[in-house]
């Protein structure tokens, strides 16, 4: 209304508001531990049943990292353990026979979330993050409340320790309840017990399949195994011979973003600029640290904590305008074609194994190499079933998140019909036929927490397909000439089952000797099934010439044979 007075708004002083006082007295540090707490999926633990195979994965790779550092060959025992008068409580054990740990270190490795002493090391690792065994008794504390319990020794002159402990989340510190020496028939090694809430399966995605799968990427590895209904299973080591050592090396120049860079410039204890690119990097000489230098127009001899940022990003920008070699490979332990066939076969069992290495490549300046074994005509397999998937990454089993893996996209984008094996628009192949894809490498790109897929990096998905590729050439090839020699086999026996009627008949027409025809008939079949056979093998030829199956690391089981009597031999000759 014209004559009414507008009601007053309060001025903003006035208005019910959070002063910035009372937020900042809410705010404070969050802790990892306490972070992941709150986030436990995004380790593994989402549900009782991945949560029961989660524990056992970290511990087992745990142990077997500690025995191929000190170089002992792994012995491993997993026991789990359903607590009376529950339906979800399980103990976890693992124990191995492995260094053991030093008791000063015991509360820090098991207590402790991103404590480790691998993240800073470029080189092969299972572990990389320092989260994994920690995160399962911090899992444990969440749902059971009880500590974890562990048994370390170091050496037979040497006491035997026991632990108990928790992690304590607001901190991410150790809390130690108990310590104390005690007696251990072990002489060395180290056992880890941890009661969670879980739920066990059997069959695919269990802790089961884990082991069975753990044993084909560590074929010198044993495992016992005793499940919570006490049946025991042993997993024999298939080689009596270590991996190869991964050694470290530095960061290749071509992987490093800016901030990293500039943060290692004012880390380093080299004097000049072309000194850090030389002492800091793999693959940079002094030649090349003065053409990286030479092209970022700026001084070799400046010190580098007194490069400016501007003059850093001219670097940094340079480095990929200069040719630098590869980084060396020797920080790679691949599990090796005749071992990983070896792992397989014991396994799966199937007709025809065959397995491919590729040569090492890099990713964002990180080495990397694959391998994959190809196990087909498995046995009692349904019919019209797609191909069973085994995923390794450094030698663990990645079972989860197939979809998101970068090891499942290169199968699906194999075009497997070029290799005689049916493929649906968008699916797996349909055959009788196991795929085991190992990615090695000094830094996994996993693209979660969880460590359960393989990011999806062009390069990593280019070497995987070619590897693939090469393993379809060989089944198709051995597809190929078993249904040759099975034709063959039918030729000649139809010849065969004639020949002494046609001999016979002859000998009553005329007077030709019925042996000597006999001789000749039996030849003529002959020469004509060895004519078909040198057509047919020209299909089983590259592009080279070069017959498929020749020299390669292959493995074809005769019927009824035993394991003791197979061993590696190229296809092309009779196993």
């Amino acid at each position: 209304m014209m004559g009414s007075a507008m009601p007053k708004r309060k001025p903003p002083t006035q208005l019910t508001l959070v002063h910035a006082e009372e937020l900042a007295k809410k705010q404070r540090e969050i802790s990892v531990s306490e972070f992941f707490a709150k986030n436990r999926h995004l380790l593994g633990f989402d549900n009782p049943r991945k949560a029961l195979l989660t524990c056992v994965k970290e511990a087992v790779d745990n142990s077997l990292d500690a025995c191929e550092e000190a170089r002992i060959l792994p012995e491993v025992r997993v026991t789990l353990r359903l607590l009376p008068g529950t339906e979800d409580r399980y103990v976890v054990a693992v124990e191995d026979n492995g260094p053991g740990i030093v008791r000063e270190q015991i509360p820090r490795v098991f207590g402790k979330l991103l404590y480790g002493s691998k993240f800073h090391r470029l080189r092969m690792s299972r572990g990389q993050q320092g989260i994994g065994i920690a995160a399962a008794g911090m899992y444990s504390l969440l749902t059971t409340g009880k500590p974890m319990k562990i048994w370390s020794r170091t050496g037979e002159k040497k006491p035997a320790h026991y632990v108990e402990l928790q992690i304590e989340t607001s901190t991410n510190e150790p809390n130690l309840i108990r310590k104390e020496e005690v007696a251990w028939e072990k002489v060395h090694g180290t056992k880890v017990e941890i009661e969670i809430v879980g739920k066990y399966q059997k069959g695919r995605l269990s802790v089961d399949e884990y082991l069975e799968q753990t044993a084909i990427a560590n074929p010198h590895a044993t495992f016992v195994y005793v499940n919570p209904e006490g049946d025991k299973r042993e997993f024999r080591r298939a080689v009596e011979e270590f991996p190869r050592e991964p050694k470290e090396i530095k960061p290749h120049p071509y992987g490093v973003e800016l901030g990293v860079f500039m943060k290692m410039l004012q880390d380093t204890k080299a004097r000049t600029l072309s000194g850090f690119l030389q002492s800091d990097f793999s693959r940079v000489s002094s030649s090349v640290a003065a053409e990286i230098c030479r092209v970022a127009a700026v001084s070799a001899d400046m010190k580098p904590s007194k490069v400016a940022a501007g003059d850093a990003e001219k670097v940094h920008k340079a480095i990929p305008t200069v040719k630098i070699m590869n980084p060396p490979t020797d920080v790679l332990s691949p599990i090796g074609e005749a071992n990983l066939l070896k792992g397989l076969h014991q396994q799966v069992q199937a007709e025809f194994y065959t397995a491919v290495t590729r040569p090492p490549s890099v990713y964002r300046g990180n080495p990397f190499a694959v391998e994959v074994a190809l196990a087909y005509g498995v046995k009692d397999w349904p019919p019209d079933d797609l191909v069973r998937v085994l995923r390794f990454a450094n030698r663990v089993p990645l079972l989860y998140q197939a979809g998101s893996c970068a090891i499942t996209e290169a199968i699906l984008d194999t075009k497997w019909k070029n290799y005689g094996v049916s493929q649906s628009k968008g699916a797996l192949p349909a055959a009788p036929m196991a795929i085991a894809l190992h990615f090695a490498s000094v830094w996994v790109p996993f693209t979660s927490e969880s460590k359960e897929a393989v990011a999806h990096y062009d390069a990593i998905i280019k070497e995987m397909k070619l590897a693939i590729q090469e393993a379809g050439r060989r089944v198709y090839a051995y597809v190929r000439r078993r249904q040759r020699d099975a034709r063959q086999l039918e030729r000649r026996s139809l010849f065969e089952r004639y020949i002494e009627e046609v001999a016979d008949a002859c000998a009553l027409l005329t007077k030709v000797d019925r042996q000597d025809l006999m001789k000749r008939l039996q030849a003529m079949a002959e020469q004509a099934t060895k004519l078909h056979e040198r057509e047919a093998a020209k299909e089983e030829k590259n592009d080279n010439g070069d017959e498929v199956l020749k020299g390669t690391t292959t493995l074809v089981v005769p019927e009824n044979a035993q394991p003791a009597q197979l061993e590696l031999k190229p296809a092309a000759q009779k196993a």
